[in-house]
């Protein structure tokens, strides 16, 4: 059983924008949300900057609206953003029939929680409940309970590609007939652990982050959360529903190169944005845009490019990396994107690769720099590659293209 796949909602929360609103407004405005670290507890809180969402774990509960204070920071982003992309498409699941999925990932799950209380767990029992949270499947079984999903719940933690490998599994469940409709997505929260795992090894900037640029040092840190509403062409014929975007190609691979490390031939991303390609039934020439993973460290931003390059040759899309925005997000870097990239198709706008000013010397590839609009994009590729060598490529169309 073959259909397309259809994306009907979308919502998300980053240091951008609470919602898909917010974060079109900053995105047009080239209002980063990259700043000085004010909630995440941390020794290192006036050493580097991030992208942390402005509110506290309170703010967010209250948002929520619940009380107990056993939701972790990324559990609440998850159940915020996801509500968002119900709500956009209109769906009340109390009323509907349509089996419905969730799939959410997460990479550092509740470790915002579980670090508070580490010491403290050797002599006393008093946080014990945190120790649950821990586990990347409690944020799912937190946020399906929340929206009322109850047909199927999976976990996905693949890094920095886990959100793109959830739209992925979405797409395929609702191609083989297994599900009518997916919420699909990430979330992660700012942790002392990420950011002193990243800090160890050496790749994150002090400054604002510079992707593509030769004078690059590393990446920030950001937090979020961001799902799309994947619908079949069967349910959306049916209720006649608006459609955003249409997830037309997806492709994963491991180049199996370096624990934290692409190959610098760009081996894994050649064969995710090419798998992508013959999924979408798409040759190389007919991708408007790339939103690249472009994350600004010294390997990905190489390796990434010699993918590019080995994919697309001397005709490479207009591409730019919108982490400069949003922080690199980790787990939801590839939902977050995705909402991009469908803003971008229907805005008929590019959103710039910020603090880009040199070229890097192992080849001429120049990011969208400015904020571009009025460009007709039928086709939109967005890379998400992770730890492990663990790479990913969706590609966005517009309806009826």
């Amino acid at each position: 059983m073959s259909q397309r796949v259809f994306v009907t909602g979308m919502g998300i929360m980053s240091s951008i924008g609470e919602n898909v609103e917010e974060t079109l407004k900053s995105l047009k405005a080239s209002r980063s949300g990259i700043g000085p670290i004010h909630h995440l507890k941390t020794i290192h809180k006036d050493l580097f900057v991030a992208g942390e969402i402005n509110r506290s774990l309170k703010d967010l509960r209250d948002l929520a609206g619940v009380q107990s204070d056993s939701f972790t920071r990324g559990t609440l982003l998850g159940m915020l953003a996801a509500k968002e992309a119900l709500s956009s498409s209109g769906i009340d699941l109390t009323e509907t029939t349509t089996t419905t999925g969730l799939i959410s990932s997460t990479s550092v799950a509740g470790m915002s929680r579980t670090e508070l209380y580490y010491k403290e767990l050797f002599e006393k029992n008093d946080h014990i409940d945190c120790i649950d949270t821990h586990d990347c499947g409690d944020s799912t079984s937190r946020i399906a309970e929340y929206l009322g999903i109850h047909s199927f719940l999976t976990t996905i933690s693949t890094a920095c590609s886990s959100a793109a490998n959830a739209i992925m599994l979405g797409a395929r469940m609702i191609k083989s007939g297994q599900l009518g409709r997916v919420v699909a997505g990430g979330t992660d929260a700012l942790s002392a652990f990420t950011l002193n795992g990243f800090n160890t090894l050496m790749i994150l900037d002090k400054q604002w982050c510079s992707p593509f640029d030769e004078e690059r040092r590393g990446l920030n840190l950001g937090e979020g959360a961001a799902y799309l509403v994947l619908e079949s062409e069967e349910e959306v014929k049916r209720t006649g529903k608006k459609v955003l975007a249409e997830l037309s190609g997806y492709g994963n691979a491991n180049d199996a190169y370096h624990q934290t490390a692409s190959s610098p031939e760009g081996l894994g991303a050649t064969l995710s944005i090419s798998k992508a390609l013959k999924v979408a039934g798409l040759s190389p020439s007919e991708i408007d845009y790339i939103n690249v993973h472009g994350t600004g460290t010294a390997n990905n931003d190489l390796s990434e490019g010699i993918a590019l390059i080995n994919i697309f040759a001397d005709s490479i899309p207009k591409f730019s990396s919108t982490k400069a925005f949003t922080g690199h997000t980790l787990a939801p870097a590839g939902s977050i994107e995705a909402v991009i990239s469908i803003l971008s198709m229907q805005q008929e706008t590019i959103f710039p690769n910020l603090n880009f000013s040199k070229p890097m010397k192992e080849f001429n590839l120049i990011p969208v720099t400015e904020l571009t609009e009025g460009v007709r994009l039928n086709h939109i590729l967005s890379n998400s590659f992770g730890f492990g060598g663990n790479c990913s490529s969706l590609i966005f169309s517009k309806y009826g293209a």
